[in-house]
């Protein structure tokens, strides 16, 4: 990925390079492939894993993806692994985000470069089965600001919560 991104913009330095790298290789992009090539239609899968919607699983379906690759690579060696993945991702790479930093990072270099301290994070909630669990995240600002969002991990709800504060943080300054 990272050579291709390279490729793609030779010029780009590298501040600009990691968070679009980071972008295309992070869980959610392994999902989102795995989604478009269909392959939580052929996990094998448990019982109470299928019954609580383990195809559709960004986490799995993330898991699954990278282990596909894996299996490519030990089977069929690297240049094999790497014309999939650039296969596979390839439309991604030229329409990755110029500034593909991810939500949390984003704000935590906001409030850093207002002399604050990085955001806090929080998990107020969690609902739903121990198999399917809903986590309720709360991030707050050294100055009292604070956004809440939920999701079906952890993560994605840290994630979101930052985009809300920082969307919000932003359009004030506007």
């Amino acid at each position: 990925m990272a050579e291709a991104l390279l490729a793609a913009d030779p010029k780009a330095p590298e501040g600009l390079l990691a968070p679009r790298f980071n972008a295309l290789v992070r869980k959610e992009a392994c999902a989102e492939v795995a989604r478009e090539v269909g392959l939580g239609d052929v996990l094998k899968l448990g019982r109470s894993e299928m019954l609580s919607g383990g195809r559709r699983k960004e986490a799995l379906l993330g898991d699954a993806m990278e282990a596909v690759i894996a299996a490519v690579h030990l089977d069929a060696g690297f240049e094999a692994a790497r014309a999939m993945v650039l296969r596979l991702w390839g439309g991604r790479i030229g329409r990755v985000e110029e500034d593909a930093r991810d939500p949390k990072t984003a704000l935590q270099e906001w409030a850093q470069a207002r002399g604050m301290p990085p955001p806090d994070y929080a998990e107020t909630g969690r609902s739903g089965p121990d198999h399917a669990p809903v986590f309720t995240v709360e991030v707050r600002l050294e100055n009292g600001e604070a956004a809440e969002a939920t999701a079906g991990s952890k993560r994605v709800a840290e994630q979101a919560a930052a985009k809300a504060l920082l969307d919000r943080m932003e359009a004030r300054a506007d």
